[in-house]
Parts: C-alpha cells; sequence; structure tokens
C-alpha cells in the first residue's frame, strides 16, 4: 500500500507543475500565431490555410505602373500626290506649347533639336531652311499629370486582431515598415509634329508620340524624353495611316476693314 501511496503523492505534485506549463504554451503559442491558429475547424478565424493577411497599402502603392517608360504612336499621310515630296528637299523646324501646360522656349528647344535630328537621318536639309519652297514642321509639346504626387505617410503601420473561441484565444499583430519614399507625380509628354506643304498649306504628314515618366526621374530627363519620342515618331517615315486631309484646319480669311 505504501507504493501506490507515493505515486499518488508524487502525481498531485507534478500534474499542477505540468498543467501551468502547459496552460502558458497554450497562451504564448497562438500569441505568435495568426487568428485562427491551423486551420480552425470552430470557426474561430481563417487558419494559416486562409487568405493571407493584408499586407497594408505600401505594397499596393509601389507596384509599377506598366504606363512608365512606354511610348506610345499614331501616324497619318496624306493620300494626295503631294506626298512623295515628304522627306525630300528643306524642311524648317518652329515649335509651341499648349497654353494650359506651357513649356518655355529653353526646354522647348531640346525637344526641337531632337526632332531636326530625326528629319535630318530621313532625308531633310534643315541647314537651308530659308530656300524658296521649304517645307515646314510644326512641333508641339504638351504635358499631363496622369497620377497625382503620393502623399508623405508613416513608414509604419500594422493591423491587430483578437479572437476568442472554445479552444482557448489568440491574438495576431502585423507590423508594415515601409521606408520608400512617396512616389512623384505621373506626367506625360506628348509631342505632335506636323508636315505642311508650303504651296497649299495643307498637311502632307503629322503624327504625335506619348510617354509617361515619373516628375523629376533623373532617368527621364529632357533630353532623353525627346530623343525616345522623336526616334519612335519618325520611325519607317513617311509611313502612316492614309487620310484625305490629316486633321488640317484652314488659316481664318483676313479680316475685311471696318469689322472692328
Amino acid at each position: 500500500m505504501a507504493k501506490p501511496l507515493r505515486l499518488v503523492l508524487l502525481r498531485r505534485a507534478i500534474l499542477p507543475g505540468l498543467l501551468a506549463l502547459t496552460g502558458v504554451a497554450a497562451l504564448a503559442g497562438p500569441a505568435l500565431a495568426r487568428p485562427g491558429g491551423w486551420n480552425d475547424p470552430y470557426g474561430a478565424g481563417p487558419g494559416w490555410r486562409g487568405p493571407a493577411m493584408d499586407d497594408g497599402p505600401a505594397s499596393a502603392a509601389h507596384s509599377a505602373d506598366p504606363r512608365e517608360g512606354r511610348v506610345e504612336v499614331s501616324r497619318f499621310v496624306s493620300a494626295g500626290p503631294a506626298a512623295a515630296s515628304l522627306g525630300k528637299g528643306q524642311i524648317a523646324v518652329g515649335s509651341t506649347s499648349a497654353d494650359k501646360d506651357f513649356m518655355a522656349f529653353s526646354r522647348r528647344a531640346t525637344f526641337e533639336a531632337a526632332v531636326i535630328d530625326a528629319l535630318i537621318r530621313q532625308g531633310y536639309d534643315t541647314r537651308h531652311a530659308d530656300a524658296p519652297g521649304h517645307q515646314s514642321a510644326s512641333l508641339r509639346i504638351s504635358r499631363s499629370v496622369l497620377t497625382p504626387a503620393e502623399e508623405k505617410r508613416s513608414p509604419v503601420s500594422g493591423t491587430a486582431a483578437m479572437e476568442v473561441g472554445s479552444r482557448g484565444s489568440a491574438y495576431g499583430l502585423a507590423v508594415n515598415v515601409d521606408l520608400t519614399k512617396p512616389r512623384a507625380a505621373l506626367v506625360q509628354t506628348r509631342m505632335d509634329v506636323s508636315i505642311s506643304d508650303p504651296a497649299s498649306g495643307a498637311v502632307l504628314w503629322e503624327g504625335y508620340a506619348t510617354i509617361a515618366t515619373r516628375e523629376g526621374d533623373a532617368k527621364w530627363d529632357d533630353g532623353r524624353i525627346a530623343g525616345k519620342l522623336a526616334e519612335a515618331l519618325f520611325d519607317a517615315f513617311p509611313q502612316g495611316q492614309k487620310v484625305d486631309a490629316p486633321h488640317f484646319v484652314p488659316p481664318a480669311p483676313p479680316a475685311a476693314p471696318g469689322d472692328g
């Protein structure tokens, strides 16, 4: 009888300690896990097999924008016989800027130079642009904001969740650390070029090219943007979609005396 009594006393002494340790493990274990534990069958939470916890807005905000650096081009050429003179003779280049998106001439000069280089490669003479009968190339540069700049935000964010069920309680914590800087505005630069006949003023060829870049991005200065747009625009020149009169608007007749 003495041996069973010792076993009983030993069990009574050890069992509370084991239960205490088990309780600590049960509380500490789920605290490091996500709510619901491992695929909780009692519906306390989604479990590890459920959908992943949200990483926060930063991961979506800094995903690559597919529009960055992509060039889009449209070209039109006159269906008339005068289009045969494209790529020959002298040509003069001038530029303007949209009123609402004004660009100073000091910046437009970079785009003019890129267009002049492209025209020379296509067979034009730009050194004698004042010769009689020269064609005219009109360049127009405009810029517009596609996506505004991101606002400043806290570099640390997170979410917490607590759940209580029949099998115990669980606590989940997710911390997101984002040390990246807010993105600058995504800006579209558009280059429009039209080439007109000197005699009639009719447009023989025109086209436009656009590119989207981040404002202030050192990789995309005016020189690189201008070169990229001009190269894409005059690729396979003077080919283009044939039209009778490519967006040509005739000049308004002069006002008669006394019309005010």
